[in-house]
This record gives C-alpha cells, sequence and structure tokens, in this order.
C-alpha cells in the first residue's frame, strides 16, 4: 500500500535536540516533526491528515510562483520535448512483472518531470493529482528497493529530482528585512504552494540518498559539486518545511559522499561570508548551522587548521549581523563544541565575542551573556588567565548596566559552579576590576533583584579573602573622595569663572555710550 507522506509543518529543534544532533552520518531522529525524518525512512506510519490517496487534493489547488513550463495540458514539455499526448497515470508496479519494474520506474520518473504551474488554483487539477499519485508510487517503490540502482536509474533520478527543485525562489515580499529581522518571528512564514508536490519529491530524494542500495561510488558523478551548490541555494527559501527537508538531507549527503566534504564546507563558508559582509539576508542560516553542529561533533582530533580558519573568520563574525537572535541558540552551540573539541580555542573565542560585543543592544548583550557562560564553563584555568582581563573589563560594565537583565545575567555568572571556581583562583586579578561595579550596584542600582545578587557576590568575596576585600573597599573610598574633590573644584572654578563674567558684564555695561548714527542730509 502507497505510504501517505505530508506532515505538520516542522518545528526548529530546541537546543537539547540539537546537542542530539551527533556524529557527521547520522542526522537527528527528531531533527523534525514532519515526515523528513526516521519515522518516514524506517516505514513507522506518518500523518495522512492532509493527502488523501485517491480524489482530487485541496492542497493542490493553491497557486504557485514557480512558474509554469506547461501553460496548456495539451503543449506540455517532457524532459525538454514537446508531447501532445494527454498526461496519463502509468499503471502501477503491482500490475508488472518484477524484469518490467526497473523500466517502469524510469517511465514514472520521466512521467514526474513536468512541472505544472501552481499560480491557477483551477489548473489542471487531474494532472496534478496524476502527478501526485505517481510521486508517492516512487517513494514506495525506492523504500522497498531490493538491488542496487544502475547508473541509468540513478541518473534519472538526478534529473527527475533537479526539474523539479531547482527553480528560481520566489521575491521575498517584505521590505527591509534587516531592519524588522527581531520581528521576523512574530510573522507567518511564507508557504511554497507547490508544496504538496515539493514535499514528496523532497521525501523521495531523502529516501534514494539513504538507501543501502544506492551506491555512493556510481551516485557522485550526478550528486556533484554543481548539484550541492544548487542545492544550498535553495536554503535561502521562506518555506521552513523546505528548509527543514534540506536540511536532512545536506547532513545525509555528507555523510554519505566523503568526497563532497571539504566542498560542502567551503562552500557554506562562503554562504556566510556573503551572509555577514555583504546581504546580511538569508533565510536557512539556523538551518545550516544545525547541520554545521553535527559536522562539528564530528570532527576528528586534533583540529586540523582549515577547521580553526573556520571558526575564527566565519563562526565568530556571524554574532555582528543585526539578526543575530534568529540564529543565536545553534552558532553558539557550534561555538561551544569548537572549545570543548580544543580547550585551547577558549582565549580566541573570548576575545572573539569581545570584539564583536554589542554597545547599544541590550537584548543582544544578554545573548552574549550566555553564550560566554558556555564557553566558559569549557574553558581551563590556563586560557582562562590569558584573557581574564579584557574578559572582566566588559562584565564589569555589564554590571554597571541600568538594563537590569544585563545586570542580572552578569551576575548569574557566579550561580556557575565552575566558573566561580576559576574566579576563586583568580580573584587577586578579578576582584579589583569588578569591585567598583559592585560597590555602586549594591548601593545605588534601581532594580531590587540586582542589589540583592550584588549583595551575594560581595559577601563571597568577603568571605573567602577578607583582607583583599578590605583593600579594594579602602582602594574605591580613595578614589571616590578623590573624584569628590576633583567635582568639588570643578564646581569651584566654574562658579568663579561665572561671577567673573557677571563682574565684566556689569562693567561693560556701564561703560557702554549710545551710538547714534547722524542724519543724513541731502545735498541742495
Amino acid at each position: 500500500m502507497i505510504k501517505q507522506i505530508l506532515g505538520r509543518l516542522p518545528r526548529k529543534p530546541s537546543k537539547s535536540e540539537n546537542r542530539d544532533f551527533g556524529g557527521s552520518s547520522v542526522p537527528p531522529s527528531n531533527a523534525t516533526s514532519s515526515s523528513t525524518s526516521s519515522d518516514l525512512v524506517s516505514n513507522r506510519p506518518v500523518n495522512s491528515d492532509h493527502i488523501p490517496l485517491s480524489g482530487p487534493n485541496p492542497a493542490s489547488n493553491l497557486g504557485h510562483a514557480q512558474g509554469s513550463r506547461f501553460p496548456e495540458i495539451g503543449n506540455l514539455k517532457l524532459n525538454g520535448s514537446m508531447v501532445v499526448a494527454p498526461y496519463e497515470a502509468l499503471p502501477g508496479f503491482r500490475d508488472v512483472s518484477s524484469s518490467e519494474k526497473q523500466n517502469l520506474f524510469v517511465r514514472k520518473l520521466n512521467l514526474c518531470c513536468v512541472v505544472f504551474d501552481f499560480s491557477d488554483p483551477t489548473k489542471n487539477l487531474k494532472e496534478k493529482d496524476i502527478k501526485r499519485q505517481t510521486l508517492l508510487e516512487l517513494v514506495d517503490y525506492i523504500t522497498s528497493a531490493n538491488g542496487k540502482f544502475t547508473e541509468t536509474v540513478i541518473e534519472e533520478v538526478i534529473k527527475m529530482v533537479s526539474v523539479n527543485l531547482f527553480r528560481s525562489l520566489a521575491p521575498q515580499p517584505r521590505e527591509n528585512k534587516v531592519l524588522e529581522a527581531f520581528d521576523l518571528e512574530e510573522e507567518e512564514p511564507l508557504m511554497d504552494p507547490a508544496w504538496p508536490h515539493l514535499q514528496i519529491v523532497y521525501e523521495f530524494f531523502l529516501r534514494f540518498v539513504a538507501s543501502p542500495e544506492t551506491d555512493a561510488k556510481l551516485a557522485k558523478r550526478y550528486i556533484d559539486h554543481s548539484f550541492v551548490l544548487k542545492l544550498l541555494e535553495l536554503f535561502d527559501s521562506e518555506d521552513p518545511r523546505e528548509r527543514e527537508y534540506l536540511k536532512t538531507i545536506l547532513h545525509r549527503i555528507y555523510g554519505k559522499f566523503m568526497v563532497h566534504r571539504p566542498f560542502i564546507r567551503k562552500a557554506i563558508n562562503n554562504i556566510f561570508f556573503r551572509f555577514i559582509f555583504e546581504t546580511e539576508k538569508h533565510n536557512g542560516i539556523t538551518e545550516l548551522l544545525e547541520v554545521l553542529g553535527s559536522i562539528i561533533n564530528g570532527f576528528a582530533l586534533p583540529l586540523k587548521e582549515e577547521h580553526k580558519l573556520f571558526l575564527v573568520r566565519a563562526l565568530i563574525p556571524l554574532h555582528k549581523p543585526k539578526c543575530l537572535p534568529m540564529y543565536h541558540q545553534p552558532l553558539s552551540y557550534c561555538i561551544t563544541q569548537f572549545v570543548e573539541k580544543d580547550y585551547k580555542l577558549a582565549d580566541t573565542v573570548i576575545r572573539g565575542l569581545l570584539k564583536y560585543w554589542p554597545i547599544t543592544n541590550s537584548s543582544k548583550e544578554v545573548m552574549f551573556l550566555s553564550e560566554l557562560e558556555e564557553v566558559l564553563e569549557a574553558t581551563q584555568p590556563a586560557e582562562f588567565q590569558r584573557c581574564m582581563v579584557p574578559l572582566f573589563h566588559q562584565i564589569a560594565r555589564c554590571l554597571s548596566s541600568s538594563h537590569f537583565q544585563v545586570a542580572e545575567r552578569a551576575l548569574y555568572l557566579w550561580n556557575n559552579d565552575h566558573i566561580e571556581n576559576l574566579i576563586r583562583q583568580n580573584r587577586k586579578v578579578i576582584l579589583p576590576i569588578i569591585f567598583p561595579a559592585l560597590e555602586k550596584n549594591g548601593c545605588n542600582h534601581w532594580n531590587q533583584v540586582v542589589q540583592s545578587l550584588t549583595l551575594n557576590v560581595r559577601k563571597m568575596f568577603s568571605e573567602i579573602d577578607p583582607e583583599l576585600f578590605e583593600e579594594c573597599l579602602h582602594k574605591f573610598q580613595e578614589t571616590e573622595a578623590k573624584v569628590e574633590q576633583i567635582k568639588t573644584r570643578h564646581d569651584a572654578t566654574w562658579k568663579h569663572l561665572e561671577e567673573i563674567a557677571a563682574t565684566k558684564g556689569a562693567k561693560n555695561k556701564a561703560v557702554l555710550v549710545p551710538y547714534m548714527i547722524p542724519k543724513q542730509t541731502s545735498s541742495s
């Protein structure tokens, strides 16, 4: 029986799910809640609420900006040739002998190379449904196939997939997308009206790549660099369902075709460069980072220089764009993976975060502090000592922030046992840097929670090293007294200058003689 493919809109994986993405060859079992994942690949039942096996499909009546190469049913193109015969369904696989099934498979692939126009909801309903049913049959065949696929079959599969998937993406209707980046998650995503067909093509291709009957040595001739580049271009699709499939398929290709791995990493690197330094517009950064999280997790040790350069030149600068909140979670996971792989990279990462630290954006500052905590948790004492001075100068500025969430998040660093131990071991350097901020917060900060957390941190320092605490307090009081003296002198100087100006103004006013312009007389 033909399986039904269409599932619910996939959700984005949570951070905990990203951590389970694991390895470099097996995608996460929960990477998507749609039929793109292990449920379909393992032939378990899938949600069938949206695709009936017979009768017209209401979803196929939606419009599609994909554009039709086949405006009239009598003028359809099939593999570039004009056909006059009607678009009719082919026999089922059960209706032919085993020896004819492969030929029928190829014929069905050719039938599915016809791309319909979804911009007109009333156009070619019967033909669209025939194609949809044929695609479902292809999915069923590819899942139950026994025996290696021949090179001819692989070529026809890639041809059908390319014709259906590789298209010009619909123009983005939203203007000033970069400026509105923080509100995009509140917006409804743009759904592709051709999805009733596209999803089945994606599912078919996913099963084809994952199938043990697909020989990587043969398939790499057709799933080549050009094919991979076109697949990566589709990551800019606004439809999150499409990006979810692309993420899983790219991960499968990366795992199966080892020869393509360096090229895939380089191509993703170039997408990031274009996004960071040119456009700041791309819909698939989150999904690409989720794939990279799994790839980085599978890196062998010691890390290659190429991987370290990727961290420095691409991942760390990804903190710069304004739309960072859209992809910060998988980015943070990738960064942390590098530090966990090679603890010596902690200094590089922390200094990179300090370089791109936001100045006027409090919400981004809170994100940076959260990521900083994860990095510090994987940081060893020697690497911590290399960057602790500039790091705690920045933390001191966060503690002094009038935005209570920034100050609060900075104080929460002391709730992490590993970070607190690092601070305790280096308190002689750290406490003098942050003490003025702690002292001012404890007395003057407007938020009660910040005041309370500050007093707890002050108490901790006073208990573990009373002498150092008293020394810092005495120095702070001396500094404040000097500041007050300087302020008093400045006030006195300004007051004296005002008095002099007022006195000179009065004298000048007294000696002023009115200047009368003589009346001009006309000559006779």
